[in-house]
């Protein structure tokens, strides 16, 4: 028997998108379960989810006030271990890699290390995290880590959006950078085919 499970992160809605994408419950129809790896931001976008299929949801840095979702959780899908965790860390390892992220215009690829130090806390089949932006799929000694991308993306589109909404003068500073970004990942979720014997991931672009 096999389970599908959607893996979403990032959706940053209503944040920073007013709806989730018609295309992310495309991708999603017919999954057996949806695991979101945080930085949800509201619960209205749970609910959306829950449509598809029943959630499980952690805590990311941008869920403040939403101290029901844990930080990590772990989920048993066909015998296998899966461990979801956002990914966020301490400022001083967070705050100079999104300057450089920034002030290379999207060039440099912050939190590289970011796998190997989850892989290092949890001893899981799988260990689903988000917070970086990017997709990832590698195994480290045994255990898959996979980050589906995320839903919301910075570039100039949704930069000019978000300017239109007035934000504080710091975001507004930051994103007079980010609209000149050069390089950035398209929207994605993820899908895990889940069996007894294998764990096949698969990143879709939405």
């Amino acid at each position: 028997m096999t389970t599908r499970v959607g893996v979403v992160a990032d959706t940053h809605c209503p944040e920073f998108l007013d709806r989730l994408p018609d295309r992310l419950f495309d991708v999603l129809r017919g999954v057996d379960l949806v695991i979101h790896a945080g930085d949800v931001n509201g619960p209205e976008t749970i609910a959306a989810l829950e449509a598809v299929a029943p959630v499980e949801v952690v805590r990311g840095d941008h869920d403040r006030g939403h101290d029901a979702w844990p930080l990590s959780r772990e989920v048993m899908v066909e015998g296998r271990h899966i461990t979801v965790v956002h990914g966020n860390r301490s400022r001083w390892i967070e705050e100079p890699q999104t300057l450089l992220w920034t002030l290379s215009l999207g060039k440099y690829h912050p939190h590289t290390g970011l796998p190997r130090a989850l892989r290092r806390r949890f001893d899981s089949d799988v260990i689903v995290f988000g917070h970086v932006h990017r997709p990832h799929v590698e195994t480290i000694d045994g255990t898959l880590l996979f980050n589906p991308g995320a839903v919301h993306q910075w570039n100039p589109q949704t930069v000019a959006a978000r300017l239109a909404q007035n934000p504080g003068r710091f975001e507004w500073s930051w994103l007079q950078v980010a609209r000149h970004m050069r390089e950035f990942s398209p929207p994605s979720v993820g899908l895990l085919d889940v069996t007894r014997s294998s764990i096949v991931p698969s990143v879709v672009v939405l």
